[in-house]
């Protein structure tokens, strides 16, 4: 299990300011339910001063995006919006004595959400969906804009930590070597080739390669289940709890408890480790 600063145990179990402000005149809503965490940031801001009088979070995802959520809200509460917005993701991190490596995306979401809220407080137009840049992730809809503007701020150098700080390629492998080609724009090189985790029954060391070692695992149960008129897809790695889409005819199926069972069955076999699946839309407290 990963370890949790007090603070992000203190702001997770007694969240500041969870709520939807009212008489809100901003409002920042980043990712989707789909994805896996969501979040909706309010503010009341005194339009004379530009002070944030009041702010609040309703926040869909982990403890640590509920923690990361909290603790914005009482960075923020108090300041001017031009003292907020050079608020950075690692000084959400920092207010909260560190977050683990692959829970930094949370301190990014709350990040994007308060540029949202003051982007409409300021009634500047804000892009469409992926309007900036090309869709990379399309698990998690994360377009190359955002990866860039993550990349550049956090200093970022490898695959990994792309998908700690932004969760792109963090539910399949599918968008990897599109990553790696932002990746390679942003440093201004090419990548080292990657060290491909082997195949066998042992515990993976990074995120990249327990994905690949858990979708090799869904590989083998694959067949089995498009023979019935199923599928099952990847959705979320956390920890271990491995989240999973069933589709077609799994969807609702009577004997999914049993289906689940069974992959769950292979990635621990797979992983050298025990493992729990859940089907997407369990929330995640990891």
């Amino acid at each position: 299990m990963w370890n949790y600063s007090e603070k992000v145990k203190q702001h997770f179990f007694q969240p500041k300011n969870a709520k939807a402000v009212d008489h809100a005149n901003a409002i920042g809503d980043v990712g989707s339910i789909s994805c896996g965490d969501a979040l909706r940031l309010s503010l009341k801001v005194n339009p004379d001063s530009d002070v944030i009088e009041d702010a609040g979070f309703q926040t869909f995802g982990c403890g640590s995006a509920i923690a990361s959520s909290s603790a914005l809200t009482e960075m923020i509460i108090g300041q001017t919006i031009d003292q907020v917005m050079r608020i950075s993701n690692q000084d959400i991190v920092d207010f909260l004595d560190g977050l683990p490596p692959e829970k930094m995306h949370c301190s990014v979401m709350g990040m994007e959400a308060l540029h949202a809220a003051v982007a409409q407080y300021r009634g500047e137009e804000v892009a469409e969906e992926h309007e900036e840049g090309e869709l990379i992730c399309k698990c998690f809809a994360i377009d190359d804009a955002l990866i860039k503007r993550v990349v550049s701020q956090n200093n970022l150098e490898t695959l990994d930590e792309v998908i700690n700080y932004t969760k792109a390629g963090g539910a399949c492998a599918a968008c990897h070597e599109k990553i790696e080609w932002v990746l390679e724009e942003c440093l201004g090189t090419p990548l080292a080739d990657p060290i491909v985790t082997p195949a066998s029954p042992s515990k993976a060391n990074t995120i990249v390669g327990k994905i690949r070692l858990i979708e090799q695992a869904l590989e083998q149960v694959r067949p089995q289940l498009q023979a019935d008129g199923g599928d099952v897809q990847l959705s979320d790695v956390e920890d271990d709890m491995v989240f999973v889409s069933l589709t077609g005819a799994c969807n609702g199926c009577g004997l999914s408890g049993a289906t689940l069972a069974m992959i769950e069955q292979k990635i621990s076999a797979v992983l050298g480790e025990t493992i729990t699946v859940y089907p997407t839309g369990a929330a995640s407290l990891a």
